[in-house]
């Protein structure tokens, strides 16, 4: 079974985000690592990029396949983990903890088109 957690909203593009006011963190769901196998690379976007909800922002790479990061909301990037590009694997060991950038929300009422942990489990399996 896949991990859900309560308290974030869910792409059906399999990208998580933690909105805390008007920031939000991205990540990618257990769901979106367990189908790619074990990241050996992430491409992510530097500070300042703008985001657009629903449009490509970087990629995830695996032994067994490539995957485009799809926004979940939009906005600019404040910051970007680090750790990721040194340590893909992190993803796969903990896909919650293994954030992959802060976003200082311009949209914040885009939330509404995400998905809850229950309406995700739903698809996600």
């Amino acid at each position: 079974m896949n991990k859900v957690l309560e308290g974030y909203l869910y792409a059906p593009t399999h990208e998580w985000a933690k909105v805390e006011g008007t920031t939000a963190t991205f990540g990618i769901t257990e769901f979106a690592q367990s189908q790619l196998g074990t990241v050996v690379f992430v491409d992510l976007p530097e500070r300042g990029t703008k985001l657009i909800q629903g449009q490509e922002f970087g990629a995830v790479e695996s032994v067994k396949a490539a995957s485009d990061l799809i926004s979940p909301l939009s906005g600019t990037v404040l910051a970007v983990n680090e750790e990721l590009v040194g340590d893909p694997e992190g993803i796969n060991r903990d896909a919650f903890a293994s954030w992959l950038v802060k976003v200082d929300l311009s949209k914040p009422s885009e939330a509404a088109h995400l998905l809850s942990a229950e309406q995700y489990r739903l698809i996600s399996k």
